[in-house]
């Protein structure tokens, strides 16, 4: 990126801005003409100078031009007029002004529409070049950049940046042409009133700026404050743990509150600044029409201007002030601008940036590291410049089963950070399979050796997405994507794409490195991922993800039919055993007792929020139902009986009590409102009511089951009722032709909306019989285990979403994810450094065990605290002290420095 702006913007849209400059030259002729033609209609149409010495016609739109004596002289006649009378010219010069107004209405037009979309451009451009620089900051830079500082940069910062840079050159040539313009046709008229007009703006174009600058350096030192707040509050976030395990809110609250003034005082005082400028500039705008009025006034008086030329100058004035107003602003605005952009280059060039990474090609692909090992002399800091490794050297051949024994010493975990790429040493020399090691490209190092460590990185999106991170490597570039045969989107999307210097690649495409696992199809990715899933002892998790999961039924078009299925069989095994009292199958026809009243109510299943949770209650087709079946107060009593209940019993517990989480409807915070609420109902009953006191009682009693609250709140007639709503709610769902999306169960049809356990059980286990829950899931597993359907279930588990940085994941599934996610890539070295504790010792000999099975022809690199378990190990290295104390007779130790 260019340290200077304007350098950075013309490199990048030097075509375009010609583009625009040649509309903006093309425009200023018409702009001039339109300022003429008022001075003609007042003078020549309305006073008659035309129509002098008794003429009743005149010639009107007259086109010709005189030749240079050069060229001999006289006069190209192009057309010769028409011929009209007064009203006709009144009306022809009327009619021609308005042609001009929208000639050049056009041309603003098309100027800001390019202005518009080369800044979008940009923009795009800048954000791309700035995410592109983030990748190639080294690991020390990495390590003190503030994730959500350097989001906001990008997202937010560089807007304003962006609105600039359509502006930065086209719009004061735009601007001072105009004003130029304006400014000679005034001078043309009367010199004077161009003298007045001169003055004034000299006064407006060297005051004005000089109080602005005052303003910029507020917004400068407010935009280092506002990212200062940001950083604060996203390091409260990560740290939310620490803040409520020592109830630090309160000061956390303050030490806010107190950049909350500080950031308040900038404002504010920028917001002064701001409309005194306003205020002087706007004076001295309306104080050139005062002099229009007394001076040009005078002369008119006196003879020496004529009122045309007075009303053609008070018209060009009109079109004076908003470009100088507007040049002023950009002037402005260019310093503000050049102050971030500043700013910006400062956060995103660091003193040291990694090398660019050369374009993917197919040579990538014959790039391995399937050979020895060699570390010399390897010398790593922290960022603080305390030493990790020393002048250490160690080598080992391939393939080879090393493990690096630490106890107390740092340097094993510093030899995985090196090798791994999340930290530069600063100096000695590293040679895999005779290749420089610190050399090669990052996408080689990252596809040949793998890293799992104590704690994993996990993006947002699928379990499968992250599994399969590691091998998103597509070689292929687009550039030549761009055919007859494309669609036109995607025609666009490659043109816009090299236009921006962003990738010609899209997301959508195969990235998968198929040289890697072969061309499989998606069942058997599915199940190559399964597999090492199993691996790491995660089978019985991905499979309960599954259970608990939607079925994508475009994904797996068969699996529909097959739980249906296995909902007979399940059914028919229950039967069979006796246990068909565990499960209350769901029926049209009844109603569920095990279910809660929303249930009972939707008889369906929808992924929209208002059939789920708190939505039902301000759900509009359910509260039309309501209402229509007169069942609107007696759901809101419910739910008055419920709170009330609630806040009787759960009170005095804390929060976190589990009787709470378990049984009460009301969350904690919300105690005060709804005692609010209970007593408008009290009082006044139903009208006394607003809509967030319906929702807030209403709710509650969508969610009450008899036979688990016991409160003793629904009776037969009751469930009559509400078996009558339900029909209601499905003709309201059938009238509206499935607006609504909410899929009815149906007893031999799958139910897309619905998780897989729910299609599976069609019912509620009665929780009331002692170990109901262990007893059908027995029965369930062996179901699916005689159906073959584990895998099948076990493949939706992949498409569980595990959250912003895996937070749906316990830490032993994180660590497990990000194993079998080295695994998968078949890497040439894979290295284990802290990845095993968290998991129990005799899941850690499972796993090493099958690792090194795995791992049999490569290079497999354990770091481990002590020497327990390590027969298997050909290589063994022990630390202490930062140095190399032992070795396994046929490990290789490297060269050693001289004695001293």
């Amino acid at each position: 990126m260019d340290r200077s702006l304007f350098r950075y913007v013309w490199r990048y849209s030097q075509r375009d801005q010609l583009a625009i400059f040649a509309v903006v030259i093309l425009s200023l002729p018409f702009y001039y003409l339109s300022l003429d033609l008022p001075r003609q209609i007042v003078n020549d149409a309305i006073m008659g100078e035309a129509f002098r010495d008794g003429a009743t016609t005149t010639t009107f739109l007259v086109v010709s031009f005189d030749l240079p004596a050069l060229l001999g002289g006289g006069t190209v006649t192009l057309f010769p007029g028409l011929t009209v009378d007064q009203i006709g010219l009144l009306l022809g010069l009327s009619f021609l002004f308005l042609t001009f107004v929208f000639i050049n209405g056009g041309f603003k037009y098309w100027i800001n529409i390019a202005k518009g979309a080369l800044g979008e451009r940009m923009l795009r451009r800048l954000r791309f070049d700035l995410f592109a620089t983030i990748l190639r900051f080294t690991p020390d830079t990495l390590r003190v950049a503030k994730p959500s500082e350097t989001a906001t940069i990008i997202k937010d910062e560089v807007e304003p940046i962006g609105g600039f840079i359509g502006d930065a050159f086209v719009q004061p040539l735009l601007l001072a042409s105009q004003a130029m313009t304006a400014m000679a046709f005034i001078m043309t008229q009367s010199v004077p009133l161009g003298l007045v007009v001169l003055a004034v703006v000299g006064v407006q174009f060297i005051v004005i700026p000089r109080l602005r600058r005052i303003q910029l350096r507020l917004g400068k030192e407010r935009q280092l404050a506002s990212r200062l707040l940001a950083g604060r509050i996203g390091e409260v976030v990560e740290g939310m743990d620490a803040v409520h395990g020592h109830g630090t809110a309160r000061w956390e609250q303050t030490e806010i509150g107190e950049r909350l003034y500080r950031l308040f005082d900038l404002r504010f005082r920028i917001f002064k600044w701001k409309f005194m400028v306003k205020f002087l500039n706007n004076f001295l705008s309306q104080l050139t029409p005062f002099f229009f009025y007394s001076v040009g006034g005078y002369f008119a008086l006196t003879g020496r201007l004529d009122i045309g030329q007075l009303v053609a100058v008070i018209g060009a004035y009109r079109d004076l002030p908003p470009p100088l107003k507007e040049l002023i602003d950009w002037d402005q605005q260019r310093l503000d601008v050049q102050i971030k952009y500043d700013q910006i280059i400062q956060q995103f060039m660091p003193d040291h940036l990694l090398p660019e990474e050369p374009a993917p090609s197919p040579a990538i692909n014959g790039t391995h590291l399937a050979g020895p090992v060699s570390i010399e002399k390897l010398r790593v800091q922290d960022q603080n410049g305390a030493a990790l490794a020393d002048d250490i050297s160690l080598s080992w051949g391939y393939p080879a089963r090393v493990a690096l024994v630490s106890g107390d010493s740092p340097v094993p975990h510093a030899i995985a950070d090196v090798l791994a790429r999340r930290i530069l040493p600063v100096s000695g020399h590293i040679t895999i399979a005779g290749q420089d090691f610190l050399r090669l490209p990052r996408e080689v190092t990252g596809r040949r050796i793998a890293c799992a460590g104590a704690q994993p990185r996990l993006f947002p999106g699928s379990l499968r997405q992250n599994l399969l991170y590691g091998l998103q490597h597509k070689l292929a570039l687009a550039h030549g994507r761009e055919q007859e045969g494309a669609p036109l989107a995607e025609r666009v999307r490659i043109r816009e794409a090299l236009r921006t210097g962003n990738p010609l690649d899209s997301p959508f495409d195969d990235w998968l490195d198929h040289a890697t696992i072969g061309m499989l199809s998606d069942k058997e990715i599915d199940e190559m991922l399964l597999e090492n899933l199993a691996l790491v002892g995660m089978g019985d998790d991905v499979f309960q993800f599954g259970v608990n999961g939607w079925v994508d039924t475009a994904r797996y078009p068969a699996l529909a039919d097959k739980l249906v299925e296995a909902r007979n069989h399940l059914r028919t095994r229950l039967a069979d055993c006796g246990m068909s009292d565990l499960i209350e199958t769901f029926d049209e026809e009844r109603y569920a007792n095990l279910a809660s009243i929303g249930e009972n109510l939707l008889f369906g299943a929808s992924r929209n929020p208002l059939f789920n949770g708190r939505g039902r209650a301000r759900n509009p087709l359910l509260l039309k139902v309501l209402e229509a079946e007169q069942l609107t107060g007696d759901l809101i009593g419910i739910g008055a009986r419920i709170a009330s209940t609630m806040m009787e019993i759960f009170s005095d517990l804390p929060p976190d009590h589990p009787l709470v989480s378990q049984f009460s409807f009301l969350a904690s915070d919300e105690m005060s409102d709804f005692e609010s609420a209970l007593g408008r109902w009290t009082r006044r009953g139903l009208r006394g009511l607003g809509p967030d006191d319906r929702e807030r009682l209403l709710a509650p009693s969508f969610d009450y089951i008899e036979p688990r609250h016991r409160l003793g709140l629904l009776d037969d007639a009751m469930r009559e009722r509400l078996l009558r709503a339900r029909r209601h709610v499905r003709e309201e769902i059938t009238r509206t032709d499935g607006r609504w999306d909410l899929e009815p169960y149906r007893r031999d049809a799958f139910c897309h909306n619905a998780v897989l356990r729910d299609n599976l059980l069609f019912g509620r286990v009665d929780m009331r019989i002692a170990n109901a829950r262990a007893r059908v899931a027995k029965v369930v597993i062996d179901v699916v285990n005689d159906l073959d359907l584990r895998p099948a279930i076990s493949a939706v588990g992949l498409d569980l979403d595990v959250g912003p940085g895996g937070r749906m994941l316990t830490r032993r599934q994180q660590t497990g994810v990000d194993l079998v996610r080295c695994i998968v890539k078949k890497p040439e070295i894979m290295i284990v450094d802290g990845a095993f504790s968290v998991f129990s010792n005799a899941d850690c000999e499972t796993i090493l065990g099958k690792l090194i099975a795995l791992f049999q022809n490569r290079c497999l690199v354990i770091i481990t605290r002590d020497d327990a378990g390590l027969d298997a190990f050909d290589t063994v290295f022990a630390f202490e002290n930062g140095a190399v104390i032992t070795r396994r007779p046929d490990a290789h130790p490297g060269p050693q420095p001289p004695a001293a």
